[in-house]
């Protein structure tokens, strides 16, 4: 009975190695891009002036440091169509984000930056950032 016990705890024990060198390994983490972390800082620093917590820049002076005059100026368009801020797409403040690649083409590269809200929901958010100046030149709702 002894024998037995032992050769069951033996044989489950390799097959329980076997299943563990199935399973995928850890990957290494995602290397972000340029234009990402272009997305990334802008979003943290824009973020942190609408809070009150960047005590050296207000929204709009982020805004100018990181977006195109064009993109500046659809922007306030949007924000007086939609009683909204332009960049969070809504009227309260996310209270996290990520980033991540969404492709890249015609000397740009398109960054989906996903806003987490307090209620456990999320809104994709479309960034379009120049490759060669890193400047932010299109954002706009996720396609439907």
């Amino acid at each position: 009975m002894t024998q037995t016990r032992t050769r069951l705890r033996t044989a489950a024990a390799a097959l329980a190695l076997s299943a563990a060198a199935l399973l995928p390994t850890a990957l290494p983490a995602h290397a972000e891009s340029r234009a990402e972390a272009q997305v990334n800082a802008f979003f943290g620093q824009y973020r942190d002036a609408v809070l009150g917590q960047n005590p050296n820049q207000d929204p709009l002076e982020v805004r100018e440091e990181f977006l195109t005059p064009e993109l500046n100026t659809e922007l306030d368009q949007w924000a007086a169509d939609h009683d909204a801020d332009p960049v969070f797409r809504a009227q309260n403040v996310p209270v996290g984000w990520s980033v991540a690649y969404g492709g890249s083409g015609a000397g740009h590269t398109t960054v989906i930056l996903t806003e987490n809200w307090a209620g456990g929901g999320h809104t994709d958010v479309w960034y379009q950032v120049r490759l060669d100046t890193l400047q932010i030149d299109g954002l706009e709702d996720a396609p439907q």
